[in-house]
C-alpha cells in the first residue's frame, strides 16, 4: 500500500509541477490585469502548490537516506521563491510576479530532474 501512495503522490507531483509551469501564460498575459485576475492568479498558486507540498514531503519521506537533505534543501528554496511569487501578486507588480515566477521555473525543473530522474 505504502508503493501505490508513494507513486500516486509522485504522479500527483508531476502533475502539480507541469501545472505550475502552464501558470506562465497567464503571468505573461498583461491585457486583463485586474483585481479578479490577480485575485485568480493567487488563488491558483496556493491551490497548486499546496499538493506540490504534501506530495513533495511524501517523495522526500520515500528517498534514501543519503538524498533526502539534498531534496529536503532543494524543496526549502523551491517555496521560498513560490513565496515570493505570492508576496509579487499580492503587490500586483507584473513585472516583479514574471521574475520571481522566472526563478520558480528554474527550480521546478531542477526539482524534476533530481527527486524524478529520466
Amino acid at each position: 500500500m505504502d508503493n501505490l501512495e508513494y507513486k500516486g503522490s509522485v504522479l500527483r507531483f508531476r502533475k502539480c509541477v507541469f501545472d505550475l509551469l502552464s501558470m506562465e501564460e497567464d503571468i505573461v498575459d498583461d491585457d486583463d490585469c485586474d483585481d479578479e485576475w490577480w485575485h485568480l492568479i493567487e488563488r491558483d498558486l496556493r491551490l497548486k502548490s499546496t499538493f506540490l507540498y504534501c506530495d513533495i514531503n511524501k517523495v522526500i519521506a520515500n528517498a534514501h537516506e543519503e538524498h533526502k537533505e539534498a531534496f529536503t534543501c532543494l524543496a526549502n528554496k523551491l517555496f521560498y521563491y513560490i513565496g515570493e511569487v505570492n508576496n509579487a501578486v499580492k503587490s500586483r507588480s507584473l513585472s516583479v510576479t514574471h521574475d520571481c515566477y522566472h526563478d520558480v521555473v528554474l527550480l521546478l525543473h531542477e526539482v524534476m530532474a533530481t527527486v524524478i530522474p529520466p
